[in-house]
């Protein structure tokens, strides 16, 4: 494997992101366009860098340029179609490859990007409320705009949704029960999407322009340096000598190359394309080999100081601070990965797979000789937000330690040539996720333009309260109070229509829009705003490997050469334990480190609880502990795991109980074929 983690440039991890990543499906241009993209994109990139370390930009101007980066980038990079024959390079309405219906778009983006912002500040403040002609019409080409940006960078579907809503906020006086509303004209729409900071000029869109798009580019030109190889090598030297070494090894760099990336397909690509063969080659079946890439490299969501856009957004919506956003996901990011590890070494164990030889493995002496300075730059942007540094501050810094860096390397030199194609790439990166910020800023003005959140929020507590009375009626025993029946059955509902929205949306979309429509509901259940931040936010993230919609493990499942739907299946089998960790941090919220009422008995009791109800959860879905299991043992198992859900003494104790004759009998079957 030390010589397989060599053989991929980043230009051909490019390109496999590329074949699996439907947001980065770029349209090939002729030379002259693709350099002025390029251009742009590097002026992009140079530009953010300018406002967040050094310039003193306002607010909305700042939003307005990246919005208009975004939009007008989009028609330039994006076909209408994405599949199927496109029309001759050489036809005279295409110039270099892209029609001049799509320059047109492209020009006319900017243009309504920039309208507003560009306004004086006094004269905005006067149309609130009462737009002008020019400002509905700008308002509804930009509307119209972002949403086909968003259909051609993501697919239809968020942009769907966006127009249910746009329609729900128009036809309120006609829609049923509890979400009839008084409505609203399109001048109202307008004037609240496109004249205010409720809309598509929203947190969404700011959050981005502020700080996604700056850790972005800190994770490409991280990667450039050798950081990435850097991780990889040493999960390689920590798991690679163990039983099935080269699923572990996917863990482990799966895990350090989440810190600096919050892409799960991104991810996916730049370890699976080596790890994959790799656990092939020892014998995991490829639907396997495919679901642990897959699993493993979904917490590079949930996992610091990264975790894409959502850590931002929390301190944005929460206005709490960025440190304590990263120590509250830490546990639950390692309890993720610490039942993924479970079910790999059960599954070696059980399939009797070697480790890797010594021959395969790097050593670990080259390793830290060739790469040890790429890890400045992370030192460096942990220490500045531990510090209690801004996100964008400690951002610009780990830039310009890996600029530096790159220049003093003499393993992985940062050329002139490389800075750039990394300052193209960073912004290229942002482009879909951007082009979705916007349109997630339509659903979000439509839900605090008619209040639909709280309207949503009760009808799910309702339906919740109704469930748990049912329950409560045939249980023969009061073992429940009713609170607590409606609090589980809500935060089931909401579960399920999390995975069901992250259905094909990016992760800081569905997040977005759950909470803006869940969090309501949660609220009323008396649960801490940051703990239902982050429910919301891991079942958005179980999305990319939940099918039919499991875009991660679809990419896996192309580099492995497995059936798709397969993979998908094995990899939400393998990330059972991301569906059980937000569960337990709502019924003990100790788990976060910074919720409130964190007590570090608490917290030790509630983290041995998970991990023993993640081990025997995947014990259940394994069949294997020290000998095979019987099938009553799976299912018993599984559900005595449940108890773990809200840890305490008591139910810890009743599970341990509950669980020790089929542990017994493992031992002795053990002891007996030995």
């Amino acid at each position: 494997m030390a010589d397989e983690t060599r053989t991929l440039s980043p230009e051909e991890l490019a390109n496999l992101e590329r074949k699996y990543d439907p947001e980065t499906a770029f349209r090939e241009t002729g030379p002259k366009l693709a350099l002025i993209i390029s251009a742009a994109l590097v002026a992009m990139s140079v530009y953010h860098f300018y406002a967040s370390g050094f310039g003193l930009i306002r607010e909305l101007l700042h939003r307005g340029i990246h919005l208009a980066f975004v939009l007008g980038l989009v028609f330039l990079l994006f076909p209408w179609r994405k599949r199927g024959p496109g029309l001759a390079p050489s036809a005279w309405y295409r110039l270099q490859g892209v029609s001049i219906l799509d320059l047109i778009f492209s020009v006319l983006a900017i243009t309504a990007a920039l309208y507003l912002p560009l306004l004086p500040p006094e004269i905005v403040a006067e149309r609130v409320g009462n737009p002008s002609q020019s400002d509905v019409f700008m308002g509804t080409a930009l509307l119209v705009i972002t949403l086909e940006a968003a259909r051609r960078s993501i697919g239809p579907t968020l942009p769907l949704i966006a127009l249910l809503f746009i329609a729900f906020a128009i036809f309120g006086p006609y829609a049923p029960g509890a979400l009839k509303h008084g409505g609203t004209s399109w001048l109202g729409i307008i004037n609240h999407l496109y004249m205010t900071n409720q809309g598509i000029y929203g947190i969404a869109i700011g959050v981005m322009a502020q700080y996604v798009f700056l850790f972005i580019l800190f994770g490409v030109l991280a990667t450039r340096i050798g950081l990435g190889q850097l991780f990889i090598d040493l999960a390689s030297v920590i798991a690679g000598r163990y039983a099935g070494g080269p699923a572990k090894v996917a863990i482990c760099a799966s895990a350090f190359m989440g810190s600096i990336s919050g892409s799960s397909i991104a991810n996916t690509v730049t370890t699976g394309a080596l790890t994959i063969p790799a656990m092939k080659k020892v014998g995991y079946p490829p639907h396997f080999a495919g679901a642990v890439e897959a699993t493993a490299s979904t917490g590079g969501q949930i996992t610091p100081p990264v975790m894409g856009a959502a850590a931002f957004i929390m301190v944005e919506y929460l206005e709490i601070p960025l440190r304590d956003v990263l120590a509250a996901a830490l546990f639950p990011a390692l309890l993720h990965y610490f039942g993924i590890f479970v079910m790999v070494h059960l599954e070696a164990r059980k399939l009797g797979l070697r480790g890797l030889t010594a021959e395969e493995m790097p050593k670990a002496g080259l390793v830290l000789r060739q790469h040890w300075l790429s890890i400045i730059p992370l030192i460096i942007l942990v220490y500045f937000i531990l510090s209690g540094r801004t996100p964008d501050f400690a951002a610009v810094y780990g830039i310009i330690a890996c600029v530096f860096v790159g220049v003093l390397n003499p393993y992985n030199r940062l050329t002139f040539s490389g800075l750039w194609d990394a300052l193209a790439a960073g912004a290229r990166n942002t482009i879909s996720v951007g082009a979705a910020a916007a349109c997630v800023g339509i659903i979000v003005g439509v839900v605090t333009l008619t209040g639909v959140g709280f309207r949503l929020g009760y009808v799910v507590v309702q339906t919740a309260s109704d469930m748990g009375a049912s329950v409560g009626a045939i249980w023969p025993f009061s073992m429940f109070e009713m609170q607590q029946l409606a609090l589980f059955f809500s935060l089931l509902l909401i579960a399920i229509a999390c995975i069901i929205m992250g259905a094909g949306i990016p992760t800081t979309a569905t997040y977005i829009i759950l909470v803006a429509v869940a969090g309501p509901a949660l609220a009323q259940l008396q649960v801490e705003p940051l703990v239902a931040h982050f429910f919301v936010f891991y079942y958005g993230v179980l999305a990319d490997i939940t099918p039919p919609v499991a875009l991660a493990a679809y990419a896996a499942a192309g580099i492995a050469g497995s059936n798709p739907f397969r993979t998908g299946n094995t990899a939400f089998r393998l990330g059972i334990a991301k569906a059980l960790v937000p569960f337990v941090f709502v019924y003990s919220p100790a788990l976060l480190l910074v919720a409130q009422g964190f007590t570090w008995s608490a917290f030790i009791v509630t983290l041995a609880g998970a991990m023993a109800g993640i081990t025997l959860i995947g014990v259940a879905f394994s069949g294997f502990l020290l000998t095979p299991l019987r099938g009553w043992e799976r299912w018993w198992l599984g559900l005595v795991a449940l108890l773990f859900i809200a840890p305490g003494l008591p139910t810890m104790a009743a599970g341990a109980l509950l669980a020790t004759p089929i542990l017994a009998r493992q031992i002795i079957g053990n002891r007996a074929q030995a």
